[in-house]
């Protein structure tokens, strides 16, 4: 309950579940890679600009994409591995529910 003898339930934007606290370790992980995966856009971006050859334009960007897709492996994994554990563990069948529709969205 809250200040106002209000329950998280109550609330559509707060989650009934405990939300876990990544370790300094995987943030840092998916900040690099997201760190790389910026610099590398601009630099295809660069590229554009300069009017480079469309074929090796291509090319990066799927680098780009390939660097984003990994990055995305890898949050799951810490996901799959913390959160959704936790979430099941207490019976938090409404966030599973909520991973599912995210882990749908990030595989389209």
């Amino acid at each position: 309950m809250d200040q106002n003898g209000e329950s998280a339930r109550m609330h559509g934007s707060e989650h009934r579940h405990h939300h876990h606290v990544h370790s300094e370790e995987e943030r840092k992980a998916v900040t690099n890679r997201l760190a790389r995966a910026i610099g590398h856009l601009e630099s295809v971006k660069r590229m554009v600009e300069r009017g480079e050859d469309c074929n090796d334009v291509l090319i990066q960007l799927a680098a780009v994409r390939s660097e984003i897709q990994n990055t995305g492996k890898l949050v799951l994994k810490n996901h799959l591995r913390e959160c959704a554990v936790e979430a099941a563990a207490h019976g938090d069948f409404e966030y599973l529910d909520e991973m599912n529709a995210a882990i749908d969205k990030f595989l389209k």
